[in-house]
């Protein structure tokens, strides 16, 4: 059934699609499957390269035994805010931490920004994130490490003094303007080999091409993030209540 745990054939059948070149959302209708639901269980058992159904299988087996053995302490959870179903949020962020997985972040840090992305608050501190990720404090600091060097996020002191992970508007529009930046460094880079590679020949003429790609990349995403700064810090509500 659609809302079941994947069965062993239906891993086989993923396994399949992807050595035939299929994309997720293909390989999720002939399932009858959410596409977030293969997305997920490919990129969480090794990706679309490395994917095996009797290995995934297995693993999968491994967690809902661990969840069985940990059954006994989930009385003592806290409850979730404004009422939220806490295993619809769990799913939740293992798609989102999916999602920036195949955006090129490593696992854990990906895990740690989708935490930070689905907290009201928006920030937590190394202990915090420890806790709700149950992973060493030395991961924590690895993947903040990476992810502030990637401008994705800021650390702030709070009134206790304590250090905080903090993704917020600004942070989110700073990243895709360094992204743009980036990009266009590429152009320069690319421009460079012209004169060295002189001038009308192929080399330098692909190179130069490549410049002028990227120099219209990197520009439209910095004109396309000024004009839309504004959404960043714009009320859902006041936008929805405007539209009806």
């Amino acid at each position: 059934m659609p809302g079941g745990r994947l069965t062993q054939q239906e891993r086989q059948q993923i396994a399949l699609g992807l050595a035939d070149g299929l994309a997720y959302a293909d390989i999720a209708r002939r399932l009858d499957r959410p596409t977030s639901t293969v997305t997920r269980e490919v990129m969480r058992n090794g990706g679309p390269t490395s994917y095996r159904a009797d290995l995934a299988h297995r693993a999968a087996e491994r967690r809902a035994h661990r969840r069985k053995k940990a059954a006994p302490r989930e009385p003592n959870t806290p409850p979730q805010a404004h009422g939220r179903d806490a295993e619809a949020v769990r799913e939740y962020e293992e798609t989102f931490t999916t999602v920036f997985m195949q955006s090129g972040l490593p696992k854990m840090t990906a895990r740690v920004l989708a935490s930070l992305y689905t907290t009201d608050s928006g920030s937590l501190t190394a202990s915090e994130l420890t806790g709700r990720l149950q992973v060493s404090p030395a991961s924590v600091s690895k993947a903040v490490t990476f992810l502030e060097g990637q401008g994705l996020i800021r650390r702030e002191r709070d009134e206790r003094r304590r250090e905080r992970y903090v993704v917020d508007d600004d942070v989110l529009y700073q990243s895709t303007m360094a992204g743009a930046r980036s990009t266009a460094h590429l152009g320069e880079v690319a421009r460079q080999g012209v004169g060295i590679l002189g001038p009308g020949t192929p080399a330098a003429a692909r190179l130069e091409n490549i410049a002028r790609f990227v120099d219209f990349v990197s520009e439209s995403i910095a004109r396309a993030a000024d004009q839309a700064r504004e959404i960043l810090h714009t009320n859902p509500e006041r936008t929805s209540d405007s539209a009806t």
